[in-house]
């Protein structure tokens, strides 16, 4: 049974079916480490520093990241439902998101106000999330599913949304200039406007 300690340094190391849920980690940093089919919902990393670290298939639900930073860092197939990114560190002088996220669950995320710019987002489910006044230019949406998703004074400038769906936004309200939508999605946004449109 593998076991995490605080005040430590992992390198290059692999955590198997790791068990960590509801548990604590202080000042830990992780640098290409790999985790997969881990159990670490509700857990909370404080200070932590994961560094060009996988996660796949891992249950992230409800995970807390108070001052903890994320780079070059790849979720695949992994739960992370609940997860407010607004509590980790995001350096000033980083304007790229330095994440992807592919076939993940993520509803009731939070990126509420964040640059994020270049965030990858893959064949997601991300209903109820938050893109409030985030910037996320340049950034790769496709294949997600956005049910409820909130989106207000978003620079979404460039971004590609292709193949994604129920993105409800006001392109009034935010920056989609240069954005990329598929045909029959770029309908819905014209709902705001008022416009109808008839065959």
């Amino acid at each position: 049974m593998q076991h995490l300690q605080s005040h430590f340094e992992y390198y290059d190391q692999t955590f198997d079916k790791l068990e960590l849920s509801s548990q604590t980690l202080d000042s830990t940093e992780f640098e290409e480490c790999e985790f997969r089919d881990c159990q670490l919902s509700e857990s909370a990393f404080r200070r932590c520093k994961f560094i060009n670290c996988t996660f796949t298939r891992c249950n992230l639900s409800l995970m807390k990241v108070n001052h903890s930073r994320f780079s070059d860092v790849t979720f695949s197939e992994c739960k992370l439902v609940g997860v407010d990114w607004t509590f980790a560190e995001w350096p000033a002088y980083r304007v790229d998101a330095d994440m992807t996220f592919s076939k993940c669950i993520m509803n009731d995320t939070s990126f509420f106000g964040l640059t994020l710019r270049g965030l990858n987002l893959k064949e997601c489910k991300l209903h109820d999330a938050d893109f409030r006044e985030g910037d996320f230019t340049d950034s790769s949406m496709t294949y997600c599913d956005f049910t409820n998703s909130v989106f207000m004074r978003t620079n979404l400038q460039n971004a590609d949304l292709t193949e994604s769906t129920n993105v409800s936004l006001s392109v009034l309200d935010n920056n989609v200039n240069a954005a990329k939508f598929s045909r029959y999605e770029a309908l819905y946004l014209l709902e705001a406007l008022g416009i109808e449109l008839v065959d």
